[in-house]
């Protein structure tokens, strides 16, 4: 028997064990652990019989009750199951905060002029729906555009002066709406407004509304409002029995604006001081403080907080410290298990409110996007509904401890309850949600005398959008009890179904509509393995597993070649503390280069000889081996290239799933094709991974032999992968290394007249000096794919919540120190929203942390040198001298770092250069001049990343239509391009295409097996270049681009000519191409034609087939041969966006015309000659199209990424639930 003073330390070892089992628990097996839930219920199958019928009964009284409540009647009718419901959901959580009139009519009109109101006429019970389906059909004629002249100018008329009048109708629909979830604007008001059922024996637990806090000032406000809330309910709380006194629900994550896992370190203190001042407070006022639950990745953070101020002694005997438990979460019945041993340990008694969980489509897709082992909740309704009634069991035995609070609005759940609690109703209480389940819980409440809380949310209407999104969510699903309990064509009996009985009887546990995390994106892929951070037994794995790898660890790199040379060591430094050296690297030098290439060539024939299954195995198993070795690059990766963890992660994701892509996209690539010979990879040190692997992986797998070039500053984890590789069965010939500088290695290397093409990544100047030296010394056809930087731009209008825009505006500018070609540097805010924005963009920005990327707290890590720091810094100082500053974060001293800023222009025709680094520039617009805006950001020229943020979807049809990007992002941040979801990649001066990890880059590495004609091009004269420019067809309004009768029409033109050309552009999706994804996405990729192509054959063969492929991908097209009047007869004089001339081009006049691709596929001192010009332009790198057929050459891709889950949730997951 222990003395009374071991006991602590035992039940403390005893809390220490079931955290160990809880966490080991995050991603449990579903299967197995329903199997577990199912028995733990412990019900007979003369219990079920007796709930199920109790649950019947109780569906019938509700049903034969008054008039269910009209919030039910509403989801009934517009449930998520109709296109209409989900308009309302996303007018609803946009329309209250839009505060100027214009911007509001266009919202109004995207979300109600498109449906179909007209099919919910008259066909609710209540008089208020019908009235607004009457209201909702009218307004929406209204909006619409007639089809006759007259029509339209009256609908145009009745629109422009009925718009205020709609505008006040909806906002008001909408306010209604909304009033039936909110109990009052005050707590005040709350109080008057809940007198009622207060009298007949309800209590309330109130919830302040409002969004999580991103800034310093926004915890502190939300901190003053639960504080004031409180001191307000003091007075209501009259009983002695807490129980009976009103609650205050908290979310920790509005009292902190980091509240998370990986800044525990320095949140932990500040939040429980925090949480304890209003636990101390509610315990004075004798009531109840619950902390909400929220997200999963939270749930370990969370207990840490009600550890530390449950302890306080302050807080002793006092019965109303209360904690939300989610029932959908597979750790649910260990957190249960936990707090009742914390509860115990500390001599306290807690209260537990059980709940099934709010943010179930949130973690489906969390999961899927960091690529996790299996999902944190359960994916089928029935299989929380099991642990839902396995954790009330648990509950009901806990009672000496814990006070249950079952928050249900489910009669089966309800009836479960009731027969677990036995006769007791005084141990527990149900819960039920203000505007919701009132007819079942005044039922209960008189059939068996239970107590009822109604959780009531109070605060101003604007700052109800998320909270009534996600109760429109949760309860307008098709399977929900709530959605279900109106609609009389669905049985009691349905309805109460036996949660136990659908699990015998569903099948599999884990729903088959839901992929596993794993596998979202198969058959293309697999998905790469992810690391939670926020797992606390993932980053003790990790912590253990770097150690070794921390300094004074040394990695080494050197030229891996046969080849000899004479390169001297040099260190390494590691950019947050340049007097840690990190490794040696030894330099190429030129002789070396030249040596390695003849190694490469040589051994080239027979790697492209192997079986293209053989190649994309090696490459499989390097992907095995990059993830096995994961922990050493997250090391490197930190140390040498100043990556935070995170970074690191998602640095060896991306390069196992271009691994894993090209893997299985190189077959497609082979038809009529040949390998290239031996490419030059040069890649970039922001991605000494990622993109080195990428580069190489499509270049291996096409059968290329590679030399690789990685930037000098990262030569370490490049050496690194490339052991791997060789490790992986790629042949020592057909993988060299060759570290060192561009003047000493890379320009030798390109300058070699046997490379076949070059890969590259950098500055739009170096890829220009490429295409030079390529067009100068290689094949006339040698290949160049560049990938430079941007000028990315992204517009917010005043639809767009301003939490989610800094959260993606922080991560876009911040995130990697700002050191990405995609990351967001000029940001336009709508003027209406900008002050508000602007402010809380300041307070987030201070909230960061900036320091030393192996601590995991770090968001902002080191710029990659020194002259990196000079030129920012230079950049930093002229602006603030200027007066342009709006924020900074100080930097810390000792390591390459700088103060990320953020400073104020008039707009993007201010910037004359990228800064490469922390630095967001800052801009407001009008809403009229949208367009203008647009225009300025296509002027720059620049095309790589852009981002848009709004609730109408109109408008992102017209800017993403409008905007010149290769990837665009919508409600979301616009960094982190996932390979084969969201092929990366720009356009103008960011670059050639195709799109690195899409499904025309490998193509790119092989060539046609054609031969091109070996005589040189007949004899003809020069068009002046006058003519040549008057004479180039044009298209305004852009009409042909936009038909999709573009192939037929051509067919039936040419009738039976270019075969070839018109059978390959015949298969080409121009798009839209639905790519793969996480739930809760959509990606797109859509084609845009390149604009004005030169079509030079040289013979009528080929120049038709040019001709047909660039007018099948929507160019403006110039055709000029000796003969091209004849040849395109068919096609001139038809309304197409073409002409003919009979003649000649002198290869000088293409150095100053505007021009965007010339195709040539004739002798090759001719196409020299084209390529030179070419190469010497200004402006963007102009491509030539040397072989004759290839229609993907003729077309820009984009990829459009929206993130359909910004109005709040992800309507079509519930929906199918």
């Amino acid at each position: 028997m222990p003395s009374p003073a071991e006991r602590p330390a035992q039940k403390a070892a005893g809390l220490d064990d079931i955290r160990a089992e809880m966490r080991a628990n995050y991603l449990a097996d579903e299967a197995e652990t329903l199997k577990r839930l199912a028995a733990s219920t412990g019900l007979s199958e003369g219990e079920r019989g007796a709930i199920s019928a109790n649950a019947v009964r109780l569906v019938e009284q509700v049903r034969k009750s008054a008039d269910p409540q009209l919030m039910e009647i509403f989801l009934s009718e517009y449930g998520l199951s109709t296109t209409e419901g989900v308009a309302l959901m996303c007018l609803a959580e946009a329309l209250l905060r839009v505060p100027d009139a214009g911007t509001m009519d266009d919202l109004i009109r995207d979300k109600i002029a498109p449906h179909d109101w007209s099919a919910h006429s008259g066909e609710s019970t209540s008089i208020f729906v019908n009235a607004s389906t009457w209201a909702l059909m009218l307004t929406g004629r209204v909006l619409e555009e007639g089809d006759g002249t007259i029509e339209r100018t009256l609908r145009n008329m009745v629109r422009r002066l009925g718009e205020p009048v709609i505008r006040k109708a909806v906002a008001a629909a909408m306010r209604e709406m909304g009033e039936q979830f909110v109990l009052g604007r005050t707590i005040g008001e709350a109080l008057k407004r809940g007198r009622l059922l207060l009298a007949k024996g309800y209590s309330y637990s109130y919830d302040m509304l409002g969004e999580a806090a991103r800034t310093e000032a926004d915890a502190l406000r939300y901190h003053r409002a639960y504080a004031d809330a409180i001191a307000a309910l003091k007075q209501s709380a009259t009983s002695d029995d807490i129980r009976r006194n009103p609650g205050i629900s908290v979310k920790l994550s509005a009292i902190h604006p980091r509240y998370e896992a990986t800044q525990k370190e320095t949140m932990l203190p500040v939040m429980a001081a925090r949480l304890l001042e209003l636990a101390e407070a509610a315990k004075d006022a004798r009531m109840g403080l619950n902390i909400d639950a929220e997200e999963a990745d939270r749930l370990d953070l969370s207990l840490d907080v009600v550890e530390e101020v449950l302890a306080s002694p302050s807080l002793a005997g006092w019965d109303g410290f209360g904690v939300v438990v989610q029932a959908y979460g597979r750790r649910a019945p260990f957190v249960l298990d936990w707090l009742h041993a914390l509860a115990e340990k500390l001599d306290r008694r807690i209260m537990v409110r059980l709940v099934k969980g709010a943010y179930w489509d949130t973690e489906i897709n969390r999961a899927q996007t960091m690529g996790l082992g299996g999902y944190p909740v359960f994916t089928r309704k029935a299989n929380t509904d099991v642990s839902y009634l396995a954790c009330a069991k648990k509950l009901l035995s806990m009672t000496d401890r814990i006070y249950p609070q079952f928050a249900t609005h489910n009669a089966h759940t309800v009836a479960a309850v009731l027969e677990l609690a036995g006769k007791d109703r005084d141990r527990f209480e149900f819960q039920r949600l203000h505007g919701m389940g009132e007819a079942l819980h005044e039922a209960v409440r008189k059939a068996e005398a239970t107590r009822c809380r109604i959780y009531a949310p109070v605060g101003a209407h604007e700052d109800l959008l998320a909270y009534l999104v996600r109760r429109l969510l949760e309860n307008g699903a098709n399977s929900s009890f709530v959605h279900q309990i109106v609609d009389k064509d669905v049985s009691p009996e349905e309805i109460a179904r036996d949660p136990l009985a659908i699990l015998e009887s569903q099948g599999p546990a884990e729903n088959p509509a839901i992929p596993a995390p794993d596998a979202i994106f198969e058959p293309v892929r697999g998905n790469s393995r992810g690391w939670d951070i926020t797992d606390p037994v993932t980053i003790a794995a990790i912590d253990k597993a770097r150690k070794k790898f921390a300094a004074p660890h040394r990695w080494q790199a050197r030229p891996m070649t046969r080849a000899t040379g004479n390169g001297k060591a040099a260190p390494v430094l590691n950019p947050a503390d340049p007097s840690e050296t990190v490794g040696e690297v030894v330099n190429a030098d030129e002789g070396q280069v030249r040596e390695t290439v003849g190694v490469a060539l040589a051994a080239q024939p027979q790697w492209a000889a192997r079986p293209i299954e053989d190649r994309a195995a090696i490459l499989l198993r390097i992907a095995d081996l990059y993830e096995e070795n994961s922990v050493e690059f997250f090391a490197l990766a930190a140390r040498e290239a100043g990556k935070t963890l995170a970074d690191g992660v998602a640095e060896v994701r991306e390069a196992v799933d271009f691994l894993r892509y090209y893997a299985g996209q190189a077959e497609l690539a082979e038809a009529d094709t040949v390998a290239r010979g031996v490419i030059a990879c040069i890649s970039p040190w922001n991605f000494p991974l990622a993109i080195f692997t990428g580069q190489i992986a499509a270049a291996l797998v096409t059968g290329n032999a590679v030399i690789a070039k990685p930037a000098e500053q990262t030569p370490l984890i490049a050496a690194r992968a490339v052991e791997l590789m060789r490790q992986a069965g790629v042949p020592e010939e057909i993988i060299q290394l060759l570290p060192g500088d561009g003047p000493s290695v890379g320009a030798p290397l390109v300058a070699d007249p046997r490379i076949a093409g070059v890969c590259f990544t950098g500055s739009t100047e170096v890829a220009k000096g490429i295409e030079r030296q390529l067009a100068e010394t290689a094949a006339p056809d040698a290949m160049l794919i560049a990938e430079t930087g941007g000028l990315n731009a992204m517009i917010v209008d005043s639809t767009a919540l301003p939490e989610q825009v800094v959260r993606d505006v922080i991560a876009s500018a911040f995130q990697s120190a700002g050191q990405r070609c995609s990351a967001l540097r000029v940001l336009y805010l709508q003027d209406d929203v900008a002050p508000k924005v602007t402010k809380m963009l300041t307070g987030a920005l201070a909230a960061l942390r900036i320091g030393d990327p192996t601590n995991i707290e770090t968001d902002v890590g080191p710029v990659i040198d020194d002259d990196a720091v000079r030129s920012i810094a230079a950049y930093n100082e002229k602006m603030e001298k200027n007066g342009r500053l709006v924020g900074k974060l100080d930097a810390p001293s000792g390591g390459r770092f700088v103060s990320p800023s953020i400073f104020r222009v008039a707009g993007i025709g201010e910037m004359e250069r990228e800064v490469f680094g922390p630095v967001l520039h800052l801009a407001t617009y009008e809403p009229e001049k949208i367009d203008s805006v647009i225009a300025d950001i296509n002027a720059k020229g620049y095309g790589l990343t852009f981002g848009l943020h709004t609730r109408i979807d109109a408008r992102v049809q017209h800017v993403v239509d409008a905007v010149h990007a290769g990837n665009l992002y919508v409600n979301r941040n616009q960094i982190g391009a996932v390979v084969g979801s969201q092929p990366f990649g720009g356009e103008g001066l960011s670059g050639t295409g195709p799109k690195a990890g899409g499904p025309n880059y490998l193509r790119r590495f092989r060539k046609s097996t054609g031969s091109p004609p070996d005589a040189a091009s007949a004899a003809a004269s020069f068009i002046p270049a006058s003519e040549l420019e008057a004479r180039f067809p044009s298209d305004p309004k852009g009409g042909w681009a936009r038909r999709d009768d573009r192939i037929s029409t051509l067919r039936k033109l040419i009738r039976g000519k270019a075969v070839a050309a018109m059978a390959a552009s015949a298969v080409v999706e121009y798009g839209p191409v639905d790519l793969p994804g996480p739930t809760g996405e959509a990606n797109t990729l859509v084609t845009a034609p390149r604009g004005r192509v030169l079509c030079l054959g040289p013979d009528g063969d080929t120049l038709l087939a040019q001709v047909v492929q660039a007018l099948a991908a929507g160019n403006l097209v110039l055709a000029i041969t000796p003969e091209a009047v004849k040849t395109l007869a068919p096609l001139t004089g038809k309304g197409l966006p073409l002409a003919a001339i009979d003649g000649a081009v002198d290869p000088e006049n293409l150095r100053d015309m505007p021009l965007d691709l010339v195709a040539f596929s004739g002798d090759a001192e001719t196409l020299r000659g084209l390529r030179r010009a070419l190469a010497s332009r200004q402006g963007p790198i102009v491509g030539i199209v040397s072989e004759r057929i290839n229609p993907m050459a003729y077309v820009h891709e984009r990829a459009i990424c929206v993130d359909t889950t910004a109005a709040g949730g992800n309507a079509s997951l519930l929906a199918a639930s």
